[in-house]
């Protein structure tokens, strides 16, 4: 049975900065601290964790929209943790508030909705696309 979807909720999510997720290895810099695509995939997971453990059997969650400002580099060894915040319920959207922060303080933060869908019925629609080739 599902919970309630409500205006409030946190989850937060935890990595450590290592040699698989700089900038450098990720290929989105050539430096070696914590990458944007790294930060964005902890909001993500924080988000996506959240709304794992609130929706019906049967459904998940999807990204669909992520507008983020990543605002300090973190070198490897920190942890970094992102919170996702539900701020609106419409339907089957959901929108978050998300923050990343290491032990120096806040290192990026955002919006991000996920969508509620069927997992059975968005994997058949998706597998659909090979077939029209």
């Amino acid at each position: 049975m599902a919970k309630e979807i409500k205006v409030g909720l946190v989850n937060e999510a935890r990595t450590q900065v290592t040699e698989a997720n700089i900038a450098s290895t990720m290929g989105s810099g050539s430096l070696r601290v914590f990458a944007t695509p790294a930060m964005c995939c902890l909001m993500e997971k924080a988000a996506s964790d959240l709304m794992d453990s609130l929706v019906e059997e049967g459904s998940t969650t999807v990204g669909t929209a992520l507008n983020i400002a990543h605002t300090a580099a973190t070198p490897i060894g920190m942890e970094v943790v992102a919170t996702a915040e539900i701020t609106a319920v419409e339907g089957r959207k959901i929108s978050f508030r998300v923050t990343a922060r290491d032990q120096a303080g806040e290192i990026g933060a955002g919006t991000h909705e996920r969508f509620i869908v069927f997992k059975e019925k968005f994997q058949a629609k998706t597998d659909a696309k090979i077939a029209k080739d």
